[in-house]
């Protein structure tokens, strides 16, 4: 009978592979690459990780001031679209027209804009603090006519006041009580800026600031036109040297410095 190969002693050559048993290198081939290899894809799966937590996107949370400027100016914002549409019905003026199509359409597109944030964050609509909350006390303690949720918006007997009127009659409170939503809208929006950190954000509540801030302006001189009066005073935002922005507390323009 054939007696079976013997098996290389430690200074022979394994066949195939050219190497000594028991040499480093064979040693390494055995142990050591396939090691390495296992702390390599370790190591790149760490640095995906630590740069995803570094440079991936953060999205506001729940309780942030950009979630609650979002939620709480699209309340806002459906009432101003609900007053403009009850006015188009109700007047066959054409700058009052005007003027309602405008807010209309570009407060339902506003809304939309800040769904979509909501959806993108993670976030419901719904608020799960009290409106205005992200503003700070004041704000939310603010004491209200009753059935106004939140600081300039009507009151259902506004509401159903304008809802009743026609001709000029609808048009001069119509103008009376979008002046007083559009101030306060500008203040919202004011707070977005000093409070929120998204770069949408920021860059949305500085277009509605200097928008709204023109239709106020506009709306002050429909009312003299018809031969009435804002319900606000409105003389620091009709100043001839009134800055394009909305004027703040203090004077000065506002702007988010980061933007």
């Amino acid at each position: 009978m054939t007696e079976p190969d013997a098996e290389p002693g430690p200074d022979e050559v394994v066949p195939g592979s050219g190497l000594v048993r028991g040499s480093a290198p064979e040693r390494w081939r055995t142990f050591g690459a396939p090691a390495l290899a296992v702390v390599t894809v370790a190591a790149l799966c760490l640095g995906v990780l630590l740069g995803w937590l570094a440079f991936g996107p953060h999205h506001p949370g729940d309780s942030s001031a950009d979630a609650g400027f979002a939620r709480d100016m699209s309340e806002h914002h459906a009432q101003a679209v609900e007053m403009s549409q009850l006015v188009m019905q109700r007047t066959e003026d054409e700058d009052v027209r005007r003027l309602a199509v405008d807010i209309d359409n570009n407060q339902n597109f506003e809304r939309g804009m800040m769904a979509t944030w909501l959806a993108e964050w993670g976030l419901p609509r719904a608020r799960g603090e009290e409106r205005m909350a992200w503003m700070g006390h004041e704000h939310m303690d603010m004491e209200l006519p009753p059935g106004v949720v939140m600081d300039g918006m009507a009151s259902p007997t506004e509401m159903q006041e304008l809802s009743e009127a026609s001709g000029e009659e609808a048009e001069i409170l119509y103008l009376q009580l979008m002046l007083t939503h559009h101030i306060a809208g500008v203040e919202m929006a004011r707070a977005a800026l000093d409070l929120a950190d998204d770069p949408d954000v920021l860059a949305a509540a500085e277009r509605m600031v200097v928008a709204q801030a023109g239709e106020i302006r506009l709306m002050n001189d429909m009312l003299l036109e018809r031969g009435s009066a804002p319900r606000e005073d409105v003389s620091a935002w009709t100043d001839d040297a009134a800055p394009a922005t909305a004027p703040a507390p203090d004077g000065h323009e506002t702007g988010h410095t980061d933007d």
